[in-house]
């Protein structure tokens, strides 16, 4: 059992140091699954990904079922947690404007790399939802692709896959 799974543990558990000695160990993971999130987004973008992952950080120590069983499933939370940060933030920016025009975004010509703003964001959010009300495992792949920047084998990793089944998932959510 490796140190991180032996914190979360604790975590779990509700031992109030543990969070303190979780944050040292995911700080520079976190930092840089946001940094490669935040690389992707549109200019002009106003939150840093410093930011994203404090915000983050609090909303999963925030959370009163802190029930993370090791470091895929904490990673998963964590994923969870920037992208709905990032969608809150692209929704509080499209309702001070007025009269927005939703576009239609075909998810089969998105390439991951893409620079999304926030009106893309919120389209991919709706298509999201309904691709989770389908297959809930393709739409985990997706968040973990497309909001946190993982690649294939990274997100395969986090969700206890193999890199082939995180391909064919990947071609499933776009499809």
């Amino acid at each position: 059992m490796s140190d991180l799974t032996r914190i979360l543990d604790r975590v779990r558990q509700g031992e109030p140091n543990a969070a303190d000695e979780l944050l040292p160990l995911v700080y520079d993971e976190l930092r840089k699954l946001a940094t490669a999130r935040m690389a992707r987004e549109a200019p002009g973008q106003t939150l840093q990904p410093t930011a994203l992952v404090h915000e983050a950080w609090l909303r999963l120590m925030d959370s009163q079922n802190q029930e993370w069983h090791g470091r895929r499933h904490f990673f998963g939370a964590a994923a969870e947690a920037m992208r709905r940060i990032l969608i809150d933030n692209a929704r509080r920016k499209r309702a001070l404007k007025r009269n927005a025009l939703v576009e239609h975004v075909d998810l089969e010509n998105l390439e991951v790399a893409a620079q999304a703003d926030e009106e893309t964001l919120l389209v991919i959010q709706d298509a999201l939802d309904k691709l989770a009300g389908e297959d809930p495992r393709s739409a985990e792949l997706v968040k973990l692709r497309f909001f946190v920047g993982m690649g294939n084998r990274e997100a395969a990793e986090v969700l206890g896959i193999s890199e082939r089944s995180a391909k064919q998932l990947w071609t499933f959510a776009r499809a």
